[in-house]
């Protein structure tokens, strides 16, 4: 099992920053994918980014330049939001996916608020 913790999350103004964390806890493999989906209101769940163990990254294509996601190692990984905008209003989730794509976990979700 796999607990993930999330933070950082919270209203801020349209032009403005936000930086998520997420640890992970529980069995966690040397080799693993963690990273961000979002779901605004009424709308499906879609990648925000993802990054492995190895440093390798995948984004949204409509994110990159403006989010930058990063870890410190197997267990915690960083998004930095940028230039936010009210369309980027959402429940942020932290994702964690094993090497073999067997196990995927959730966290329970982090409110961002962009106004405008």
């Amino acid at each position: 099992q796999v607990q993930l913790l999330e933070s950082g999350g919270g209203l801020v103004q349209t032009g403005g920053f936000l930086r998520l964390s997420c640890l992970a806890s529980g069995i966690i493999g040397d080799f693993n994918h963690m990273g961000w989906y979002r779901q605004a209101s009424g709308k499906e769940r879609e990648l925000v980014a993802v990054v492995d163990t190895g440093g390798i990254t995948d984004y949204a294509q409509s994110l990159k330049g403006r989010f930058t996601i990063s870890r410190d190692n197997a267990k915690t990984v960083y998004l930095q939001m940028n230039s936010l905008k009210p369309e980027d209003t959402a429940v942020y989730y932290c994702y964690y996916r094993n090497a073999w794509g067997t196990a995927i976990y959730w966290g329970q979700g982090s409110q961002v608020t962009v106004s405008s």
